[in-house]
């Protein structure tokens, strides 16, 4: 049965909002506000596979990193409510489209209506669940997933706690993401793949790579290459585009470099992070950003 929380801790912020009354920091009131459901094809290559992800947006967000972008749906809360029954008919509706799997974006300040719908659609719902986070988690709520969740799609994003108070009003951001990674992969093991090579269960690692921030990148990649070897792939980003506040905060408003991205693979290669997908210096556009347009809903 749904759990309205009376006094919000459903990240690690912890504002305390009664969300039968009130939205909390991330923009979460009542119910579930969704800003796209869809087939989407830029996740990582055994994510998306050949037919696509069947991606869920989630609107609202517990971080609001001020280069976001999906600002339209994280900052603006573009979206539509709907229903805990509405959302069990979208993720079995996606699997008969033919998803590779069930991809919730951003769903942490929705978590108890999100678990309410994958009990739905228990028996049913016959492919993976991906849970695609900012990294910006409670222990009680991945504990809460254990499952329902077979795939990890973290970040983690900064490793300096000026960055993440600057960037995303978190000091604390690194201490949470990375206890966050730690704990996903012990939920998890070891990433497992079908015979097409799509990912069935497992941790996948992200590191968006932003422009003057070469050295935090490489204190982020030194952490991650701590975690005991194989149980999980990284994902380094280039795709960093000037979106949102970044377009006029320096040295936000300009894309990373093709040195800078270099310099992090090269790094990351010599810390012997090869498993997993570096992307191509071209994947910074905008097109690759979907249109919030309520498809799906």
């Amino acid at each position: 049965m749904l759990n309205i929380p009376k006094k919000c801790t459903l990240c690690p912020r912890k504002c305390g909002a009664d969300r039968n009354k009130e939205k909390g920091f991330c923009g979460g009131g009542q119910s579930v506000r969704l800003a796209r459901a869809a087939l989407h094809m830029w996740e990582e290559p055994c994510i998306s596979g050949t037919k696509g992800s069947g991606t869920v947006f989630f609107s609202g967000c517990s971080l609001q990193c001020c280069y976001c972008q999906n600002y339209k749906i994280s900052a603006e809360n573009f979206g539509k409510d709907v229903s805990q029954e509405r959302l069990a008919e979208i993720f079995l509706q996606l699997q008969t489209d033919g998803a590779h799997n069930i991809n919730l974006v951003s769903a942490s300040h929705y978590l108890p209506w999100v678990i309410d719908a994958l009990d739905a659609v228990r028996g049913k719902l016959t492919i993976p669940v991906v849970y695609n986070t900012g990294g910006y988690e409670t222990k009680e709520a991945i504990d809460a997933l254990r499952g329902y969740v077979n795939i990890f799609l973290t970040d983690i994003k900064y490793f300096s706690p000026e960055f993440s108070k600057r960037y995303s009003n978190a000091e604390d951001y690194f201490t949470v993401a990375y206890a966050t990674a730690k704990q996903m992969i012990e939920m998890t093991g070891a990433p497992k793949f079908d015979a097409d090579g799509i990912m069935q269960s497992g941790v996948i690692i992200r590191h968006l790579a932003l422009p003057a921030a070469l050295n935090d990148t490489k204190a982020v990649l030194n952490a991650i290459a701590k975690l005991p070897k194989d149980s999980f792939l990284i994902s380094i980003m280039s795709q960093y585009t000037p979106f949102y506040k970044a377009k006029n905060t320096k040295p936000l408003n300009r894309r990373i470099s093709t040195y800078e991205y270099k310099n992090a693979i090269n790094y990351a290669a010599d810390l012997n992070l090869t498993t997993g997908f570096m992307q191509q210096k071209s994947s910074a556009k905008e097109e690759y950003t979907p249109e919030f347009d309520l498809e799906g809903l």
